[in-house]
């Protein structure tokens, strides 16, 4: 099941994520041990439910972790 905005946000605020802005929408970033830096954006509708394709793009290449770990950590 794809999370909702409000997911993504909570995920990112229990994990170490720094918010970077907050405007049109929240603008995460990360820093790896290894010296990579991961960002993402969060839209501000936070009820809205992601699409399947959508949730499984940010999960591979914006948060890089598993979907196991997303919902034990929100």
């Amino acid at each position: 099941m794809p999370p909702k905005f409000k997911d993504i946000k909570k995920y990112c605020d229990n994990t170490g994520w720094v918010l970077t802005k907050n405007t049109d929408h929240w603008y995460y970033e990360k820093t790896l041990a290894n010296g990579d830096v991961l960002t993402t954006r969060i839209s501000h509708s936070v009820s809205k439910e992601l699409s399947k394709n959508l949730w499984k793009t940010i999960l591979k290449q914006q948060l890089k972790t598993t979907e196991e770990d997303f919902w034990n950590n929100i």
